[in-house]
């Protein structure tokens, strides 16, 4: 990638970049307002319109999707690898779903109004390997939201696909609720892209400066075939989702622990915001 080139992109996408950001805040604000003076919009509303704004979002950034097959249309508990803080906005752009994170971004400028304003269900740190974190996604899939959970608990470089935990399956067996297994890959001129990844200790701005410098990122988005969660146990069902995955995707089982590369970790509870920190050690317990 020429200089001088990353340069010029840069030099005209970062202002179009921050304009969409403001964009993001005011209808924040103006969702906001409504609810104050009225019962406010349907969530359903709401997450139409925080999709709206990801598909804004990526026409800025250098991303191409090509997506394969479709988000389910029933509620349904959507089980993703996970590569970069991309695959938020990705996933996010295709269908009013809702994603998890930490509590405390709630209070973060912009990020934490932008994710408020989506429906992100905020949850209390500590309780991602509890009672509590289960119960509060039970209850959110019988109340027909659908979710999105990173099941391998932190980002990848794309080259593998660690195993699902169970445990964060659980909730769709509970409920009734289908799973729908979603994989996810980055592509650049034919060959995986080094680029998009978000591992090791990097830094959210640092990345994102990378990343608006970039020629064009090819995305394949799968949305596979939803799995009947009754027929499974959690750890059949964690298998049977991560396979999918694997197999969309084009990858081998599994690779040798010696050759794989450093990865991000993150609790399931900061699966939304996770890579949003320079450094993370908190990991899923298999």
């Amino acid at each position: 990638m020429s200089e001088a080139m990353a340069v010029w992109r840069r030099l005209w996408r970062t202002p179009l970049i921050i304009a969409w950001l403001v964009v993001g805040l005011l209808l924040t604000a103006g969702v906001t307002v409504l609810a104050g003076i009225t019962r406010g919009l349907s969530q359903h509303r709401r997450n139409q319109l925080a999709s709206l704004w990801m598909r804004g979002l990526i026409g800025l950034l250098p991303l191409r999707i090509h997506r394969h097959g479709t988000p389910s249309v029933e509620t349904a508990l959507l089980v993703s690898n996970h590569v970069s803080w991309l695959d938020i906005v990705v996933i996010g752009a295709q269908a009013p779903v809702h994603f998890l994170s930490k509590a405390e971004v709630r209070h973060w400028p912009i990020i934490g109004w932008l994710a408020n304003a989506a429906g992100t269900r905020f949850i209390q740190r500590g309780n991602a390997g509890g009672d509590t974190l289960h119960n509060q996604l039970r209850d959110a899939l019988q109340q027909g939201e659908s979710l999105v959970i990173f099941a391998e608990g932190t980002t990848t470089a794309g080259d593998r696909v660690r195993a699902f935990h169970g445990r964060l399956l659980s909730c769709a067996i509970e409920s009734g609720t289908a799973v729908q297994p979603v994989a996810i890959g980055y592509r650049q001129d034919g060959r995986r892209d080094d680029l998009a990844p978000f591992v090791d200790d990097d830094e959210f701005s640092r990345h994102l400066l990378r990343l608006l410098g970039s020629a064009p990122i090819d995305v394949h988005l799968h949305f596979l075939p939803l799995l009947a969660s009754a027929n499974y146990n959690r750890n059949q069902l964690a298998r049977e989702a991560q396979a999918q995955v694997v197999q969309a995707l084009g990858l081998s089982p599994a690779a040798p622990a010696s050759a794989a590369p450093r990865t991000r970790s993150c609790e399931p509870a900061n699966a939304m915001t996770c890579g949003m920190n320079a450094r993370k050690s908190a990991s899923n317990p298999a």
